[in-house]
């Protein structure tokens, strides 16, 4: 059960790390004028969204563990079938404001897994 755990672990932080990787340097008017980045963000979070719901039916404690997972969660169903209603500032907002704590909660759980 440990190694799925860390393979989910592995996946949010691949998962956030293109999500930093992908819109370093753009700003809101990059993001809603660019499709392709658009969607690549969005299916970073669907990724994030879902191995975050994996991990709370293989071990609640260790979800409790990502502020808002349950938010996060919610965020994916939203992504994958509401993709008609996302907004692309509240997409942009969870970038610049709830990422960077995702990220830190994920570099903690990395480092109590004894993963690099």
């Amino acid at each position: 059960m440990e190694l799925e755990i860390k393979k989910l672990i592995y996946d949010i932080d691949q998962a956030v790390e293109l999500v930093v990787s992908f819109t370093a340097g753009k700003n809101i008017d990059n993001y809603r004028g660019d499709p392709m980045l658009r969607s690549a963000v969005e299916r970073q979070f669907e990724i994030i969204g879902e191995a975050l719901n994996r991990l709370k039916r293989l071990n609640p404690n260790t979800v409790t563990r990502i502020s808002e997972h349950q938010r996060i969660i919610s965020f994916r169903n939203i992504l994958a079938h509401g993709y008609d209603t996302i907004s692309n500032q509240i997409v942009w907002d969870i970038v610049e404001n709830k990422l960077p704590q995702l990220r830190q909660d994920t570099v903690q759980l990395k480092n109590d897994f004894e993963m690099e």
